[in-house]
C-alpha cells in the first residue's frame, strides 16, 4: 500500500529574497579577509603548537615553588572551594527570600529579582570589579565566584524549597514553634540533600571558572596560561592544559560520585 506523503508547502518569495540577501552579505564580508597572510601565519603557529603538545614542559610540573604549576593548580582549587562555600551559605537567605511558600508571593518577587540581578554579571566582569576593589590576587577570585554563584544556587535552592513537602513545617507551626525553629528543624533538614547536591554541582562549575579568572588578575592558573600563550611558550601551554583537564576530570568524578550517594 502506497503512503500519501504530503508535499512540503512552497517557499515564500520573501524567504528566498531574505536568504539571498543574507548569503550576499556573508560573501561580501568574507571577501575582505586576506586569507594568504592568515594561512601563512596559521600554519606556522599550528606546527609550533603541535611541537609543544608532544613536548610538554615537564619541569614546570616539577616546580613546587610559588612560580610552579602545582601551586597554581592548588590556588585554583582553593579559589573554587572558598567561592563555593561562601555562596552556599549566602544563597540560603536569598533562596528563602525568593520562596513563595515561605515569605509570600509579593516578597518572593523581590527575592527572585535580586537573584536574577546577581546572575546577570559573568564571573570575569565581577572579577575585574573586585580586582579594582581589593587588588589582584586570589581574594578577588573568591569574591567573584562567591557572588556569581549566589545567582545560580539561590535560584536552585528556592525552587527546591518551593517544591518541598510543607507537612513538617505545618506540624511545627501547629505546636507553636517560632520561625527560626521551623527553619532549622523543618525547612533546611527537608531540602538539605538537594542543597548539598546543587552546591557540589556548582563546585564543578567553579573549578572550571576559576581557571580563567587569572586572566584579569584574580588568581589561579589563568595568569600563567595567558602569559604562556602570549609568549608562544607552547610546551608550557600544553602542560598547563593537560594538568587542568586532569584536575577538572578528577573533580567531576569525585563530585558526581558524592552526588549519587546523596540521592
Amino acid at each position: 500500500m502506497k503512503m500519501n506523503i504530503p508535499k512540503a508547502p512552497p517557499m515564500k518569495k520573501s524567504t528566498i529574497v531574505y536568504t539571498l540577501i543574507l548569503i550576499a552579505i556573508i560573501v561580501w564580508g568574507l571577501s575582505g579577509i586576506h586569507y594568504k597572510g592568515i594561512m601563512a601565519s596559521a600554519v606556522g603557529t599550528v606546527r609550533a603548537m603541535g611541537r609543544g603538545i608532544v613536548n610538554p614542559d615537564v619541569d614546570y610540573l616539577k616546580n613546587f615553588t610559588v612560580d610552579g604549576l602545582p601551586y597554581a593548580i592548588i590556588e585554583t582549587l582553593a579559589i573554587a572551594v572558598a567561592g563555593t562555600f561562601i555562596s552556599g551559605i549566602l544563597s540560603i537567605p536569598f533562596a528563602l527570600l525568593a520562596s513563595q511558600n515561605i515569605v509570600g508571593k509579593k516578597v518572593s518577587k523581590i527575592g527572585k529579582f535580586l537573584i536574577t540581578s546577581i546572575r546577570v554579571f559573568p564571573e570575569l566582569i565581577l572579577a575585574i570589579i573586585f580586582v579594582k576593589i581589593v587588588g589582584p590576587g586570589a581574594v578577588a577570585g573568591v569574591m567573584a565566584l562567591g557572588v556569581h554563584s549566589i545567582g545560580m544556587l539561590g535560584k536552585l535552592f528556592s525552587e527546591s524549597i518551593e517544591s518541598m513537602d510543607m507537612g513538617p513545617v505545618e506540624a511545627l507551626e501547629a505546636s507553636g514553634a517560632s520561625s527560626l525553629q521551623k527553619l532549622f528543624h523543618a525547612v533546611i533538614p527537608t531540602v538539605m540533600t538537594d542543597l548539598m547536591g546543587f552546591t557540589l554541582y556548582r563546585f564543578e562549575i567553579n573549578t572550571r571558572a576559576a581557571s580563567t579568572l587569572g586572566i584579569v588578575g584574580a588568581g589561579g592558573i589563568g595568569a600563567p596560561l595567558i602569559f604562556s600563550i602570549g609568549s608562544r611558550n607552547w610546551s608550557r601551554v600544553s602542560m598547563i592544559v593537560f594538568t587542568l583537564i586532569v584536575t577538572v576530570v578528577i573533580v567531576d568524578m569525585i563530585s558526581g560520585s558524592i552526588r549519587k550517594r546523596l540521592q
